[in-house]
């Protein structure tokens, strides 16, 4: 079963919304969330700043972090830029905003609930362009090799041109009769787009002309009704030493060799939020909120914290010795690298932590429902 306000049937754009129910923690008959239980601390979890950049409401905005900068927005359609804690700009664009945000640190993009896509100048906050595109986007734009590209709620993929947002390419493909509603955005590598699609594919698109360059099969839908064959890649792909790996929801978790295609390890799993990678871990968020370091050579389990069952878990960060999760009541959890232990928790605010953590410097930053953006530093 899964959240079913996280399904979308993209033929006729509706929501699904009976059953489902376990990721739901006010749901009357899900189970309750599991209540903290205590650890000796290990480390500590050093706030470095925090700045409020108003409330997302029921949509999902990541912070983008390019070198000591974060652009940050919310749904009244506020975006910021905070240097070491200090805002240096701030824009009200006048309009609500569905997604957001993505920057190369030349310029910051964000998506309008009426499909505009907007353009800033990363140093002054200026607009540069504004250009509807026709479609729902809830995921962050992502910025880079001087394109553009969106991808929209019904999996559609648009590469437009940095300096003007004029539409250069779009790319689609079939997709099934049901879909995950997800946030999750594409990565840029050089000068190819990789994304996570519905079905279990894992596609990588030409920047130049959003054609496609190669295609895996991450995982095969199986079952007997839709819900069943459900198998959508869940989060951002994560590329490291020309590997590529990737999880999908009632699937599979697997690495492949990025110049060939070849399987590096192939394991069933299950994620709806993705998952993280260093030279020696692959950390995935489970769909029943357990956390799980696997080997990355081989996709072994090497440890499983299950301490956190329908707390809605985000999608898991690797920094430095730590792994760093975040809760649907706003806390921080870390969890030692090693051995999934906890180390440290904080609480952001009271609101739920949807966002991927992200990397800032040797520590990470946060971005809470309410609008809170929080930098963190883990300290012995």
């Amino acid at each position: 079963m899964m959240s079913c306000s996280r399904l979308l049937a993209p033929g006729v754009a509706v929501l699904m919304l009976a059953g489902c129910s376990w990721l739901n923690p006010f749901s009357s008959d899900a189970g309750k969330p599991a209540k903290l239980t205590g650890f000796t601390p290990a480390a500590q979890l050093h706030e470095r700043w925090n700045v409020s950049v108003g409330a997302a409401d029921e949509v999902v905005f990541s912070p983008a972090v390019v070198g000591n900068s974060v652009y940050a927005a919310g749904i009244k359609g506020r975006v910021v830029r905070i240097d070491d804690g200090k805002i240096v700009w701030r824009t009200d664009l006048g309009a609500r905003l569905s997604a957001g945000v993505g920057s190369d640190g030349d310029l910051v993009v964000v998506v309008s609930e009426s499909g505009d896509a907007i353009a800033l100048d990363a140093k002054s906050g200026a607009e540069r362009w504004r250009v509807n595109v026709g479609a729902e986007v809830l995921a962050p734009p992502a910025v880079g090799s001087g394109t553009v590209v969106l991808r929209a709620s019904d999996h559609r993929l648009f590469g437009l041109e940095a300096r003007d947002g004029q539409r250069r390419w779009l790319y689609q493909r079939n997709a099934p009769t049901l879909a995950l509603r997800a946030h999750a955005g594409v990565l840029i590598v050089g000068e190819v787009v990789l994304a996570g699609l519905p079905g279990g594919r894992l596609v990588a698109v030409s920047l130049e002309n959003g054609g496609n360059v190669w295609e895996l099969n991450i995982a095969t839908p199986r079952g007997s009704t839709e819900l069943e064959r459900v198998t959508d890649v869940a989060g951002t792909p994560v590329l490291s030493r020309n590997e590529v790996c990737a999880v999908t929801y009632q699937g599979r978790a697997a690495c492949f060799d990025g110049t060939n295609g070849n399987a590096l390890w192939v394991r069933n799993f299950s994620s709806h939020v993705g998952l993280d990678r260093d030279n020696r871990f692959v950390v995935i968020t489970d769909e029943r909120d357990s956390v799980q370091a696997l080997d990355v050579y081989s996709g072994a389990v090497v440890w499983r914290q299950d301490a956190l069952p329908r707390r809605t878990v985000s999608r898991p960060l690797i920094v430095g010795d730590y792994v760093v999760v975040g809760d649907f009541e706003g806390y921080v959890h870390v969890l030692g690298r090693e051995d999934g232990n906890f180390v440290a928790r904080r609480r952001a605010d009271s609101s739920a932590i949807s966002a991927d953590p992200q990397r800032l410097g040797d520590g990470f930053v946060v971005q809470t429902r309410d609008g809170d953006v929080v930098a963190y530093d883990v300290q012995r």
